[in-house]
This record gives structure tokens, sequence and C-alpha cells, in this order.
């Protein structure tokens, strides 16, 4: 399933990352359009030319930055507009574009996101349990609130509604991201049985998350809602948006 259910985000994950003052801008080979590092997909081309993604943007050598969707860049690729920017890019057209290469990005994206939460529960960033979460949320400790795409529609309601009672946002309808990851995905990542929720207390640990997350939730043609990051709190809620 390439895009799963999905709550509206709130402003300051719902908005793609713009580029810092000090980081480049970057520019999408396939649309023409800049945005910062956080905002783009690196693909990356080995020493026989073969092309792969590279979600972590650290593989040496040159790259080619896209931000588009899986199905903007699986119609880009039918239609051989890949392969003209990529060879203008690269500068050879001595290219190997796998023909699956839309789906090896949406792996390597998944899997980038799935590691950063892994390095969250080792770093000690991460909350977990129903209960723990709740009381947090409540005294108003959690910056991001997530839930697997698998959680049950009367778990997630409580956890929202505790952040917004910590929040001071009753009656807003702010909720918690789904997660674009299953139960099962997310107790692999971070090592624990069963893991249904999650948040994050720490306002810089959970922009490291949101990086990959609004990567794999663009490149899965998320919606994105009306932003008003500019205006709010660092901690306040998510404001969903339409379900993808």
């Amino acid at each position: 399933m390439r895009t799963p259910n999905n709550e509206r985000l709130t402003p300051d994950i719902a908005e793609a990352p713009q580029a810092r003052a000090s980081e480049p801008e970057r520019r999408c080979v396939l649309t023409g359009e800049h945005g910062g590092r956080a905002a783009l997909v690196r693909l990356a081309i080995s020493p026989d030319g073969l092309v792969l993604p590279d979600a972590h943007a650290k593989a040496p050598g040159r790259g080619a930055w896209i931000g588009v969707t899986a199905a903007e860049l699986d119609n880009a690729l039918a239609k051989g507009k890949l392969k003209g920017a990529l060879a203008r890019a690269f500068k050879t057209v001595a290219l190997d574009i796998p023909a699956d290469l839309p789906s090896q990005v949406e792996g390597a994206l998944r899997r980038a996101l799935a590691e950063r939460l892994g390095l969250e529960m080792r770093s000690g960033t991460l909350i977990l349990g129903t209960q723990r979460i709740a009381e947090t949320a409540r005294a108003g400790g959690v910056a991001l609130l997530l839930h697997a795409s698998d959680a049950s529609e009367d778990g997630r309601k409580k956890l929202d509604q505790a952040w917004r009672v910590g929040n001071d946002r009753e009656g807003t309808g702010d909720r918690g991201t789904i997660l674009p990851l299953d139960r099962a995905s997310l107790s692999v990542a971070l090592g624990r049985d069963n893991v249904v929720h999650l948040a994050l207390g720490d306002s810089k640990a959970a922009e490291r998350v949101r990086i990959p997350l609004l990567r794999l939730l663009h490149f899965l043609g998320a919606e994105q809602g009306p932003t008003e990051a500019d205006t709010m709190d660092e901690r306040a809620p998510l404001r969903p948006n339409d379900e993808i």
C-alpha cells in the first residue's frame, strides 16, 4: 500500500521544510523548483552508472535532487523525462535507471524514518506507553505525538484529547499524526513489542523526526493543508489535515 490513511498534519509538520539561512538550496531536476535538503530527496549514481536513492544524502560523488511524488516520478520515468534530467545533472548518458526506482525511493525513505526513530529510542528522547504519553501530554510536555497506522481510533482519540488539554487547545480538533508505518514496523525499528503510540517531548528531537517524516509523506502524495507555522508556538499540536 503506497499511501496509508493519515490524519491531516499540523502546520509545523504539514509545511515543507525551508532551507535555513546557512543551508544552500537545492534544485529539483524535474520541476526546477528550489528547496532545502530537508525538502528534497537525493539520487546518487554508482561507479557503473546505476541510479539509486540516497535517503540520507550522504553518498559520495555527484547527486541529483528530486522534489516530486511517487506518481510524478513514475510518470517522468515512463516518459523518459527522468533520464534526460539525470543525464544533464550527472553529465553522462550512460545511466542505468531501475524500472522500480519509485518503489526503491519509497523503501529508502521508510527505512530512513524507521532508523531515525530507532536512534531517538536509543538516545532516550522517545516517550512510549499509553499511560506515560497521556500523563506527559496533559502536563504540556509533548512536542510531537505519533500513532501507528493501525492504531485504534479509540486509542488515538484518548491521547489526542490529553495532548489538547496539555496545550490549552481543547475544542480545536487538533490531533497527533498517523505515521505511514504500522505497529509491526515500529516495533522492529524500536526493538519493543507492540509499539502503537509514541511521542517526543524535546523540540529538537521532534524536528529530527519531522524531516524524514515529511520527506516520506510528500513522496507518498500526502496533501498539505494551510500553514500557520510562523505564528505557532513550537509545542503547539499538529493541526489535522485531510486524510491521505
